[in-house]
């Protein structure tokens, strides 16, 4: 190399030393290169995100400590071995800038999941709503680690064989539609990472979902294909699973890092820990409002049916002593009325000794968290005994159907008001799911059917059907009508 060209790799490489980022300083290379070897083009990629090599292409690797970080891509000319030894040179030079820069922007990424772990707790201590501080996790994970998706999946029952995406960030529509999305445990990612404990990554995540849902009746977003690396981080405590966190980027993005999935499941770890904290929390104050309910149960069985039942044995014995008939028939209906009341009050004594996270409070709880999309409360009401009746193994189909009518009267009606109503037949053998809403009805030429299929079909698991229709004057009601199974 003559003096002309050294003065070049010297101020090349005095450009690229005042680079403050990896970006930048990347970029810095990338002109450098093409300067001294006269190349019209020139890229470098980090590893992970390269592309096969093309023909015509300088293609060299940057190695930073012993380690391949990775590589210039130079095209437009023919290349000659002196232009990959200028090129060698320089990366030479330059891997210095690029292993500080590299190490200050890892301190600067431990810095920000530290920082969000610490708003994960620092909600929790505040008394956030469990729900609140999951999204508030999901939000942090993709925010810090530069994702495009976040979410965070859960087991939907005690087996662990099925996982349910129970939030989805960033909020919108596309989240809306992904929200309940269930996957197998066996042979997904996040699956995986929920029975293993370990963290899973994984490239062109988008098309793994896309295939594993191709058979749900579920309409994904567009921006589902565009997903490639992900990585899926357990959320454990203890040797338990909680549930899973996922992080998603776009294609062409650069991947996870190892250190960024270490980051992730250090991330993860912590916010385990406040799940476990918020669920402690809530198990506590259960256990305060069963002592209440058992307390307010004993005294309405104990003093106040006891009373009542004393009032319509003297009233009817009154009655017994009249002559007049019109007073003695008011009396009797007097009896009726009190009889009335006591089986009232009889059956608000077993609700109040059903379980506090009930099914009925879980629906309630349901349809108070569509208030937000609605932009209003539904409506709700029961009939018949449906916390006693209603087996764990209908209520995943049951949920999901809920959801997805609440989704699609806030998406698709324009509605101002919701009512839904659950109802168990005397017998306890059929359920039926109502949802009306007084929107703007059902379209002349609906665009897509996939979602009552896919309603139809939890239906025909329970040997049910699913109906939609549409009143005289606008409004939809949802019908959906089960056969129970017998609960053992």
């Amino acid at each position: 190399m003559n003096d002309h060209g050294a003065q070049h790799m010297l101020d090349a490489v005095i450009s690229i030393a005042h680079g403050a980022s990896v970006p930048e300083i990347l970029d810095r290379v990338a002109g450098a290169a093409c300067e001294l070897t006269g190349a019209p083009e020139g890229v470098v990629r980090r590893t992970g995100a390269g592309a096969p090599d093309a023909a015509g292409e300088l293609v060299v690797p940057i190695d930073v400590r012993g380690e391949r970080f990775g590589e210039v891509r130079l095209r437009g000319k023919e290349f000659t071995e002196a232009d990959a030894d200028r090129v060698r040179m320089l990366l030479t030079a330059a891997s210095g800038s690029i292993g500080n820069a590299a190490l200050y922007e890892q301190a600067e990424q431990r810095e920000r999941w530290l920082r969000a772990s610490h708003d994960v707790t620092s909600a929790l201590l505040a008394g956030e709503d469990p729900e609140a501080t999951l999204r508030l996790i999901a939000e942090r994970a993709r925010l810090v680690a530069g994702a495009t998706a976040g979410g965070i999946a859960r087991p939907v029952d005690e087996t662990g064989a099925v996982l349910s995406f129970e939030v989805v960030e960033p909020p919108g529509p596309d989240a809306d539609r992904l929200t309940g999305l269930t996957v197998p445990a066996e042979g997904t990612a996040t699956g995986i990472a929920f029975t293993s404990g370990e963290p899973v990554v994984v490239r062109r995540y988008g098309d793994h979902v896309t295939v594993q849902q191709s058979g749900s009746g579920r309409d994904l977003p567009p921006v589902i294909a565009d997903l490639d690396s992900a990585v899926a981080v357990p959320l454990r405590v203890g040797g338990e699973s909680l549930g899973v966190l996922v992080v998603a980027k776009l294609r062409d993005e650069v991947p996870f890092t190892d250190t960024e999935v270490r980051l992730a499941l250090t991330f993860g770890a912590h916010a385990a820990v406040a799940m476990e904290f918020a669920r402690a929390e809530q198990d506590r104050q259960r256990l305060a409002v069963l002592e209440d309910r058992d307390r307010i149960a004993r005294d309405l069985h104990d003093l106040v049916i006891q009373r009542l039942f004393a009032i319509a044995l003297g009233l009817e014995s009154t009655g017994l002593l009249l002559d007049e008939p019109r007073v003695a028939g008011q009396l009797r209906r007097f009896v009726d009325d009190l009889d009335a009341t006591i089986t009232e009050v009889r059956n608000s004594i077993f609700a109040l000794q059903q379980p506090a996270e009930g099914l009925r409070t879980r629906i309630s709880q349901a349809c108070a968290e569509a208030e937000g999309s609605l932009g209003f409360a539904p409506r709700v009401g029961f009939t018949g005994a449906v916390d006693a009746a209603v087996p764990p193994a209908v209520e995943a189909d049951l949920f999901a159907t809920l959801r997805e009518a609440l989704s699609n009267a806030a998406r698709h009606s324009k509605a101002t008001k919701v009512s839904v109503n659950v109802a168990v037949d005397a017998q306890g053998r059929g359920l039926r799911l109502t949802v009306v809403d007084n929107g703007i009805g059902i379209p002349a030429a609906p665009v897509r059917r996939s979602g009552l299929a896919n309603l139809t079909a939890r239906a025909e698991r329970w040997q049910g059907s699913c109906a939609v229709r549409g009143g005289p004057d606008g409004g939809t009601t949802l019908d959906w009508v089960i056969r129970l199974p017998e609960v053992r």
